[in-house]
Order: structure tokens, then sequence, then C-alpha cells
């Protein structure tokens, strides 16, 4: 005992509580300099600087995963990437990011893997080449961690799902459909279709009426119908059923529509007899 306490009094020690404020920032600001003259320590700080971008909620700025995006797209990949589905994107991984805390590999690859769910069925492109890209963009990946990222997000969004109600949930799946229904509608320009009309003000004003006519249809449409569906096929067999509700049924096309959705023709058509066994006839639809 004696010597330990003869070796504590021999240790210089320094009382931090006596230092004013400016002294402890100094001293903190001095070693941090110190730390990051170490590259080990300065990559792990980098790393965090760049964890933070990630983590931070970009109501306003998604900068970081915008970049990735394009970078994607550079490479080929989500090319149909518009708007919509760039908001989707950032709805889906900003509801994610608010329910679990990981580390910033992590969420990268719930990002990539919330793009891949996005664009998988409007695309022609493997899973394999969709992971090859993602690693020559630096990203370490694989076929199993996509797959394991798309199943936590799947399971998050249920459980939200679960808290809301079917009303709730009936609003926002129809409200995706009218956007998704004009966004399409908008891809099929006035050049495709002139030959059937005057001009470009009456090729306008019958998409009006197909937008509005597909706000009535949907009104009619039950939740139990709708609930469990890929909601952009559905939307395109529906731009298609409604086309065949017009006077003229040789103006929108499958072809057309496959054109305008990204979606097959045989999906189209699957879509569109669920929709006739559904609302009847579109030549005698009545609402």
């Amino acid at each position: 005992m004696e010597e330990s306490l003869a070796f504590e009094e021999t240790v210089p020690t320094r009382d931090y509580f006596k230092d004013s404020q400016r002294d402890y920032e100094r001293r903190i600001r001095v070693s941090d300099s110190k730390a990051l003259q170490d590259p080990v320590i300065k990559e792990k700080y980098d790393r965090l600087k760049t964890l933070e971008k990630w983590f931070r909620d970009y109501e306003r700025d998604f900068t970081e995963q915008k970049k990735t995006i394009e970078l994607l797209k550079s490479h080929g990949i989500g090319l149909n990437i518009g708007n919509v589905t760039f908001k989707e994107i950032k709805d889906r991984y900003l509801k994610y990011n608010k329910y679990h805390r990981h580390n910033y590999q992590n969420m990268v690859i719930i990002f990539l893997a919330i793009v891949w769910m996005e664009t998988k069925d409007t695309t022609n492109i493997r899973i394999e080449e969709f992971i090859k890209v993602s690693r020559e963009l630096g990203h370490k990946i694989n076929k199993r961690m996509i797959t394991n990222a798309m199943l936590k997000v799947k399971r998050t969004e249920n459980m939200l799902k679960s808290k809301r109600t079917k009303l709730d949930l009936e609003k926002e799946i129809k409200s995706r459909i009218k956007i998704v229904f004009q966004k399409d509608l908008n891809h099929i320009l006035f050049e495709a279709v002139k030959e059937f009309f005057t001009d470009e003000v009456e090729y306008e004003k019958i998409k009006m009426e197909m937008l509005l006519l597909a706000d009535k249809i949907l009104n009619k449409i039950s939740y139990k119908h709708i609930q469990n569906l890929n909601y952009k096929a559905f939307t395109a067999g529906l731009i298609y059923y409604i086309g065949q509700s017009l006077d003229n049924r040789k103006i929108f096309t499958q072809s057309l529509v496959e054109r305008a959705s990204k979606f097959s023709s045989t999906t189209i058509r699957k879509k569109y007899h669920e929709l006739k066994d559904l609302m009847g006839d579109p030549q005698t639809l009545k609402l």
C-alpha cells in the first residue's frame, strides 16, 4: 500500500476543471489536428463524415443518394428512373432510415436494394448486372446482401402498414396509381397519335377526360382488389382499358401503352382483362 501511495503521488495530474472553456476547446482542436495526421484515423474520420451525410434526413437535399443513382445511370442501370420513381425511392429510404439505425455500409446496401426494388419490374437488366455495376462504383455487395436488404425494407413497410387503417392504405395506393397514370399518359406524345386528331389541343382534351375517367373507375374499385398488386402494371392496364372505352379504340393500342409504361403487351392484356371482369366491357362502361 505504501508503494502504491508513493507511486500515485509521483504521477503528475492535471485539473481539467480549472481550464477555461477557450483552453479546453483549443486542447481538443490540437489533439484532433494531430490525430488527423495519421492516415488510418483520417480515413475513419472521413468515413464518419460520409456516414453523417447518409444518416441526415434529406427532406430538402438528397445529394449523396442522387449521385449514386446518376452513376448507376451512367452505366446503363436505372435509366427509367424519373421524378416519380426518384420520389418513391427517396420516400422508402427515408422511411426505413427513420425507424432503423445501422452502419454506413448497411445503409448503402439498403439504398441500393430500394433502387433495385423500384426498377426491377420495368427493366430487362438482371440483378447480377446491377450488382456488378454497384461493385464497380465501389460498393461491397452481393446477391444475398441485396435479397436480405429487400426483405428488411418489406418487413419495415409491413410493420408500418399494420399501424394504418385500410382507408389510409387505399387512398395511398390510388393516389400512386393516379400519379403513374398521368406520367405514362404524358409519355405518349402527340406525334405518335396525330393521325387521329385535328390538333394537339384536341389530344390534350382527350387525356384530361381519360384522367377524370380513371378517377371515377378507381372510386368504384374496392381496396381488396388493389391491396396486393403491382400498381404500376395495373396502371398500364388501366390506360389501355380506358383507351378501349373511347369512340376510336385504335388510338391507344397495346404497343403504344407498352412503349409508354415499359410493361409487356402480355402484362397489359392481363391487367386489361382483370379490369374487364371487374368493371365490365369498356365500350359499355357506365359510371
